[in-house]
This record gives structure tokens, C-alpha cells and sequence, in this order.
């Protein structure tokens, strides 16, 4: 991994996995959508506040992120629009929307769903690589670590085992689950939890 490219505050605060040269391909062909993300990471906190509502459509830690991306830095929740055309005969084959895309790079935030969901966003880079349409496939989620401060707040039920978490990923990941995409993984360390 090229962990010089990544500030040091990064690098103690997320734990960082990367696949087929991620973030050189990001700080090298992708400068602007680089720094919009390493910004956005260095400005996240983990609220208490946000743990201890219930659950909802989107967590606010999906909320945030999605925010700071899409209002602030110009990226937007993308679908594709895929089909393939065989003999003059059409066949869709639709992709998962995109929470936050900006100029080829793709970036889900998977927070406190059920581990499905990880094989759903891999397959989706998987193919929107294939076909040209991402260069570079990212997935900010949480770290095991976490579970010690749920625990501590009454919330260890609600952010189980089977929910997202990095150590459900990475195997994923590493069994080929995205196939040729390159892709950059970030999970949420305890050191930015903050009491508000």
C-alpha cells in the first residue's frame, strides 16, 4: 500500500486496506476526488449521539459522509443505466445505485447493515469496472474495535456479529468478490468516537 500518500491522521484514525494499487491510481489519476475524500475523512467524528437513536433508512453516519460528498464536494448518488445487446436483442442488466460518485470513482458507506450488503457492493464495482464505467471502488465502513464502545452505551445488540463490520469484508474481498476493480477500504477506529 502506498501508505505515504495518506496523512498520518488517517492512518491512525481508519484502518486501511487497499486491492490493485488503489490509492495510487486515486492520488495519482484522480487528484481532486483524492482529496475531497481525505478531507472528508479528516473532518469525520463519530458522534454518540448518532449510536444511540435507533435505527432509521440511513444511519447518520451515511448521512454525514453523503452530505460533506454530495452538497459540499459536488459528487452524487449515481445509478447506471447497463444493458447488454446481444443479436439486436436487448437485455437489461441493472446495477445497485452508487451512494456517492464523482468522475469514475465510486464510494459506498456501509455502516450497520446486514453482511449481504457487502457482497451487493462488490459485485456492482465488480461489473461497472468491467464495463468502464468506475476506475477505482471504495468502502468506508466500521472496525471490530467499535463494538467496545456499543457495548458500553447499551448498543452492542443493535451492532451485532452479522452486521457490517471490516472483518466480514476484507475475506470477501480477498476471495475475489470485486473482481479486477480496484478497491480502497477505510474502517472506522474508536479513536474518532467523540461524547456530544
Amino acid at each position: 500500500m502506498s501508505i505515504e500518500l495518506l496523512s498520518k491522521f488517517i492512518q491512525e484514525n481508519y484502518e486501511i486496506h487497499e486491492w490493485k494499487h488503489a490509492t495510487t491510481i486515486l492520488h495519482g489519476d484522480f487528484p481532486n476526488e483524492w482529496n475531497d475524500i481525505i478531507q472528508t475523512l479528516t473532518d469525520f467524528r463519530l458522534r454518540k449521539s448518532w449510536i444511540t437513536v435507533g435505527g432509521g433508512q440511513k444511519s447518520h453516519i451515511a448521512e454525514w459522509i453523503d452530505d460533506r460528498l454530495i452538497k459540499e464536494k459536488k459528487w452524487e448518488e449515481k445509478a447506471f443505466d447497463t444493458k447488454m445487446l446481444i443479436d439486436n436483442t436487448e437485455y437489461l442488466s441493472p446495477t445497485h445505485k452508487i451512494d456517492c460518485y464523482k468522475n469514475r470513482i465510486a464510494l459506498e458507506v456501509e455502516w450497520n447493515n446486514k453482511d449481504p450488503f457487502f457482497d451487493r457492493d462488490l459485485n456492482n464495482f465488480r461489473l461497472l469496472f468491467e464495463l468502464r464505467a468506475i476506475s477505482v471502488g471504495i468502502i468506508i465502513t466500521r472496525t471490530e474495535e467499535l463494538q467496545e464502545i456499543f457495548a458500553s452505551i447499551g448498543r452492542g445488540q443493535s451492532f451485532g456479529a452479522s452486521t457490517t463490520h471490516i472483518s466480514k469484508l476484507l475475506p470477501k474481498i480477498q476471495g475475489g468478490g470485486g473482481g479486477g476493480c480496484p478497491i480502497l477500504v477505510f474502517g472506522i477506529k474508536k479513536s474518532l468516537y467523540i461524547e456530544d
